[in-house]
Parts: C-alpha cells; structure tokens; sequence
C-alpha cells in the first residue's frame, strides 16, 4: 500500500516496514520535508485572512511571507520526485503516464470548484482563481507525456525549462494576438476571459514543470545508496545556494537602490515569485535538498507529527482552506464584534487598510489553532488509508 502526497503517492512508514531501514529513512524522509512545507503553507494562507500583506516594511511582515516562499518549489519539486518513485512500482510508464493525467485533470478542477468555493465561501464562478492546485495539476498532465523519456533526459529538461524561462517572452511578443491566452496560461500570467468567466492566472506552467520534471530526475539520486546519496545532496544544496548567492549579490551590489530601500539582505531575498525566476528557485530549491538527510536521521514524536502531514498532503490541502477562513471568520468575529465575511469573496485577494489587520501575534495564534485541529483528522485518514484502503484513497 502507499500513502497519497498533493501530487503523487509516496510509501508510508506502516507500509514498508517490510524493507531495508535505509528505504525507510529515504522515503520517510520525503514525507516530513513535505510534511514541514504543509505546515509553513498554513502560514501564508492565514495571512491571507488577516489582511496582512504579501511582505511589507518591517522584517516580520517580511519574514512571515518569505518562509512560505518554500512552499510552492517543494511541492512540486516533490511531486515530480514522488512520481519517479511510484513509477518504480507500477507495472509500466503506461501505468505511471495514466495515473499523472488522471490526477492532474482532478486537480485542476478541484481548483476551479471545490477550492474555489472554500477560498471565498461563494458559488459564484465568474472571477476564478487559477492557483497551485492548477499548476500542480497541469504539470502532472505534461509530465505523462515526459515520464516516457529516461529520468536524466527528464531531470535535464526540467533545468533548460527553469534557466531558459525568459526566452518565452519575446517569443510570445511576436505571436498572433489570437494566441496570447495561450501564452498567458503558458507564462506571461493575467486575466483570461473564457466567455462570462474571467480566470486569474496566479501560477503559469512555466518553469513550474521544470521544477517537476527536475524533481523526477531527482528521484533517481533518492535511490542510491545512503552515503552516496546524501554526497548528491550536499553538491545540489551547495550548488544551489552558491550560485544564488553569487549571481543575485552582484544584481544587489549593481543595481542602484533608491531611497527608503530596504538593507542589501533583504533586498536578496526579495526573489520573484509570479513567475517564479531563477533566483527564487535556487533560494528555495537548495535548502529544501539540504534538510532531507537531516530529515532521513529525524526520530521522536514531533518528526512523527510532522510526518502524519506529509503522508496525507492533499487531505491536509483540502481541510485547511475552509478550516483558515471560517477560523478566521470566528477570530474577526470575537476581536471586532462582527464577521465582515463579504471582505473574502475575492480571497485571496485581500487588501485591508493597516489599522484592521490583525498583529502578527494573532495570525500565529491563529495558525498554531488551525495546524492542531488538522492533526488529529490527518491522524485519522493516514491511519485509515493505510489499514482500509478504498480505490478513491489513491487520489486523495
């Protein structure tokens, strides 16, 4: 049996005690990195219903945004890794290429329905929101077709897809008219009418299945032997973060920053989510390699908990979205004495002035509530699932 991830499905402890211990600690590892990721992406998702901005002024606006800069690179990284690991037991890439199809088309329309009601507690489905769950889904789609080359060609298209991204731009620049939806969805981002209805494009494909696609190359190193596989993981993490480091400070050291900017540091930090740059990804996408061999040596209750979110992430996903906003609904409620619901049709796209937003006192408060009532039912169907499986299980 194996446990779901947002993506694709990885082994569960219960489920391969069966195996060598080094196959328990590689896999086991991946769902309390992914568990961790679930746990921060909570953090962005209450800020949403806080009106605290994306980012701002003071270090913890800053900081509460830029930890959850993680989230989105990790979980699709992982998915693509996820997805190389399935493979390896499924009976072919036949196999594999249906399940990815399958599972992207559902995500892409749990986005546009059940995610999109949870998001703003409305049915109305003329201004959609095309967000992570989008993206994942319809990287899943392409990545059928991909998983049918080697995992290196795979891993290699990925990385020409993340560093040659700004190509797509000029190439779209001269393309008919009639055909800038497409490029939109591809890329450039924005608002596409599809007759009555206006989509929101928040997450392109691109470079997002780059990141996959060199997530599933990925895969491959995950499967190596213990010492050779965490020597791998050291030269990406110290690749990545070397890199990062020495191209985005000479962009920091060479471009003049105007009056009233913030220090050096955090203007590095700073990176380009929409579309997600290069930049962003080696920040993310390094220390995220780096924390799974802390991960694989990860004992005792608390890397246990963390865990029980990472085995069951689109269960987690689905509970959390409704759970944050009708949370947050009872704290507006109790802090100012009226709900203000009508302030969230549009989450998340939330704008409040200063004097209404809660501290961040009370958005952490809030979330260490929302993380606590998810355990227990995440509990519940990771146990479940892994005792008394329906056929359904394997997609959520």
């Amino acid at each position: 049996m194996t446990a779901s991830t947002v993506g694709v499905r990885g082994a569960s402890y219960d489920n391969i005690a069966h195996k060598p211990e080094r196959s328990v600690a590689r896999i086991g590892s991946l769902d309390l990195v992914r568990g961790v990721v679930m746990i921060l992406m909570a953090i962005d998702h209450v800020r949403v219903y806080s009106g605290v901005p994306a980012g701002g002024p003071t270090p913890g606006v800053f900081f509460t945004r830029w930890v959850t800069h993680f989230c989105a690179p990790a979980f699709v990284f992982l998915a693509g890794t996820g997805a190389f690991l399935l493979g390896r037991k499924l009976e072919s890439t036949k196999s594999l290429a249906k399940y990815l199809a399958t599972r992207g088309l559902l995500l892409v329309a749990l986005e546009l329905t059940v995610l999109h009601v949870a998001w703003t507690f409305t049915f109305d489905f003329t201004h959609l929101l095309a967000g992570v769950i989008w993206m994942l889904g319809w990287c899943m789609v392409l990545m059928a077709l991909l998983v049918q080359l080697p995992p290196s060609v795979v891993g290699v298209t990925g990385l020409i897809l993340i560093f040659g991204q700004n190509l797509i731009t000029p190439l779209a620049a001269v393309m008919p008219q009639s055909t800038q939806w497409f490029w939109q969805f591809l890329y450039l981002g924005g608002e596409v009418k599809i007759g009555a209805t206006s989509i929101s494009i928040l997450y392109v494909i691109v470079p997002w299945i780059g990141v996959m696609a060199a997530g599933y190359g990925f895969g491959a190193i995950t499967t190596l032997a213990p010492a050779e596989r965490r020597r791998w993981y050291l030269r990406i993490w110290l690749g990545a973060t070397a890199l990062f480091l020495i191209v985005g400070g000479a962009l920091v050291a060479t471009r003049q920053a105007p009056n009233g900017a913030p220090p050096a540091f955090i203007r590095l930090l700073n990176q380009q989510k929409y579309p997600a740059s290069q930049l962003f990804l080696l920040m993310t996408l390094g220390p995220t390699i780096a924390l799974i061999p802390l991960a694989e040596r990860a004992r005792g209750r608390i890397a246990n908990v963390v865990t029980t979110f990472g085995r069951v992430p689109m269960f987690y996903y689905l509970l959390h979205i409704p759970l944050i906003h009708a949370t947050s609904l009872v704290v507006w409620y109790l802090r100012d004495g009226r709900v203000g619901a009508e302030r969230f049709n549009a989450a998340p796209y939330v704008s409040m002035p200063p004097v209404e937003r809660w501290s961040l006192g009370l958005l952490y408060l809030t979330f260490a509530v929302v993380v606590a009532l998810l355990y227990p039912l995440c509990r519940w169907y990771a146990r479940r699932k892994s005792e008394r499986p329906s056929p359904w299980m394997r997609y959520i």
